[in-house]
């Protein structure tokens, strides 16, 4: 999977910046049911965290929203976000059906 965390990162003129794979994701249920569109987010890491947020359909602010998943879990309950895992903190992306979408979003730098 590091390559092709690697091919996304270089295609997108970004750093390449894996996690452990002991870190916590934040994942929505409709992301772990695997439904689309689906949606990631980088923070900066901290404190054991990747600073990813993934999820599927509408986001909530509900406390609740986000289950804590060590990206290791990925592989099994959410494989469509493995590929993005590697970009670094202030990335975005998009996933569909055949489509994708990765972008830079500075004002997660700023949290």
């Amino acid at each position: 999977m590091d390559q092709v965390q690697l091919e996304i990162c270089q295609r997108h003129g970004t750093k390449f910046m894996p996690s452990e794979e002991t870190y916590k994701v934040g994942i929505s249920e409709s992301a772990l049911r695997g439904e689309l569109p689906l949606n990631g987010l980088r923070h900066p890491p901290e404190s054991g965290t990747t600073g990813w947020f993934i999820w599927s359909g509408e986001w909530s602010d509900d406390p609740a929203f986000f289950k804590p998943l060590h990206l290791y879990h990925l592989k099994e309950n959410c494989p469509a976000a493995l590929p993005f895992m590697a970009l670094p903190p202030g990335w975005r992306f998009l996933v569909a059906a055949d489509y994708e979408d990765v972008w830079s979003d500075n004002t997660l730098l700023n949290i």
